[in-house]
């Protein structure tokens, strides 16, 4: 078997035997086929798709690059969450805490940031001493202790993912649905979950801006997670405008720590409530989508959210005081500068897009991989989409550091770019777009 006839089979439209595809994989650990081969090799695959049969298979060899986890011995039902991410995106921080508070272990393991803001690694790092680099038998003491767990890839789990996640930035083959497929799965299975709750975003600050490519991904997920035996649900959701108020690491813990107090705003505590309640369903733990969201809300309502993540920062090595000061324990930037109205009338769209990237040019994400983010900075929204406003009204709060600040007249007008205010308030609906 030769990388470079399967190379050829695929590029001519063929469809890939399991044992081809087995060989394809095994070669990135082996040497045996070079990362040159493998880069031609994603190109022939973006142009001419892959069967659910090859993605299934694909899925399945890389898990098995590397150790696929059993947590059966630790007691309930193991389920995780992935967001294709999104501006103002701390989801995860806020329903692993509600999960685990109603009966489901949540072994998470995430991602870095790359472009927009950090991911959810970097804004757990935001708080001083949380340690997300645990090694595979302390990710089962905190699972089992916590009730959930927060840690970023290990070089253990699915180690083909990371050579190829690399190969597809470079080669541009990033929006390759088999390639999205077998790369979030095969990391998330390799957790040892039973279920898998997916929050595939579209609009204009989502990597699938088209509801129709939202959908074929989320398709995709839930029909080769299911070949596979794990039950997965997909929620398509809005991310047309930031998700919450904050936007930037430190900003959107203390954020999600508001939630967990019962203080969050409503769109992000409508996700996330949600997506949790998918989780607790999933599990067992629930019998119906009503019973699920009252037990969610009640967790909030009684502390236990909140305890949950009080618990997991302290047995990661952060400083749980931050669940009670969270402004004092987690960094503030130098500088807070205002966003002004430039009118008067209702906000009718914040575009999520031109927010992430003057976040980004603050300090709060990344424009390359090596680069370094300020836990600080980043964008706080006083006014959001359906709030009036009268000229001159601060909109947001811009945080800098002296590092960043010559970026604040770009960033400003990023922002002026993308806002508008019309004269009457737009309609109201739901950020919960489809079901699969």
């Amino acid at each position: 078997m030769r990388a470079v006839d399967l190379i050829r089979k695929k590029r001519d439209g063929g469809e890939l035997s399991c044992d081809e595809i087995w060989f394809l994989v095994g070669g990135i650990a082996s040497g045996e086929v070079p990362n040159y081969q493998w880069s031609a090799l994603t190109m022939a695959i973006l142009w001419r798709g892959m069967t659910p049969h090859e993605t299934a298979a694909l899925v399945e060899a890389m898990l098995h690059s590397g150790t696929v986890l059993d947590l059966s011995d630790i007691p309930g039902p193991k389920v995780d969450k992935h967001s294709t991410g999104g501006v103002g995106d701390k989801t995860s921080l806020i329903l692993a805490p509600i999960a685990a508070a109603c009966g489901v272990t949540v072994p998470m393991v995430s991602g870095r940031g790359l472009g927009h803001t950090g991911g959810t690694l970097d804004k757990l790092e935001s708080i001083p001493g949380f340690r997300v680099d645990l090694d595979l038998a302390s990710y089962r003491r905190v699972a089992r202790e916590c009730g959930m767990v927060l840690i970023g890839q290990t070089a253990e789990i699915a180690p083909a993912d990371r050579v190829l996640y690399a190969l597809r930035d470079a080669t541009a083959t990033v929006e390759s649905i088999p390639l999205i497929t077998a790369s979030i799965l095969s990391k998330k299975l390799a957790e040892g979950i039973d279920a898998l709750v997916l929050d595939v975003k579209t609009g204009d600050g989502a990597f699938m801006a088209k509801r129709e490519d939202a959908r074929a991904l989320a398709e995709s997920m839930t029909r080769i997670g299911r070949e596979l035996g794990k039950p997965v649900q997909a929620l398509i959701t809005s991310m047309d405008a930031p998700l919450g108020r904050a936007v930037g690491n430190a900003l959107e813990v203390w954020e999600s720590i508001e939630c967990l107090k019962g203080n969050g705003p409503a769109d992000l505590m409508e996700v996330s409530l949600e997506l949790a309640a998918e989780m607790l369903l999933l599990g067992g733990v629930a019998e119906d989508h009503e019973a699920a969201l009252e037990a969610c809300r009640r967790s909030i309502d009684d502390g236990s959210a909140l305890e949950r993540f009080r618990r997991v920062v302290a047995a990661q090595g952060g400083d749980p005081r931050v669940c009670d000061d969270p402004r004092g324990v987690l960094p503030k930037a130098a500088q807070v500068e205002p966003f002004r109205a430039a009118g008067s009338g209702f906000i009718e769209s914040i575009k999520a897009w031109p927010v992430g990237q003057a976040s980004m040019l603050l300090g709060a994400g990344r424009a390359r991989v090596d680069s370094a983010i300020d836990p600080a900075a980043g964008i706080v929204f006083a006014k959001t989409v359906g709030d009036e406003v009268r000229e001159g009204d601060v909109i947001a709060e811009i945080h800098v550091n002296p590092s960043h600040a010559a970026s604040l007249p770009e960033t400003q007008r990023m922002l002026a770019a993308a806002t508008t205010i019309a004269d009457s308030p737009p309609a109201t609906r739901s950020l919960i777009l489809e079901r699969l």
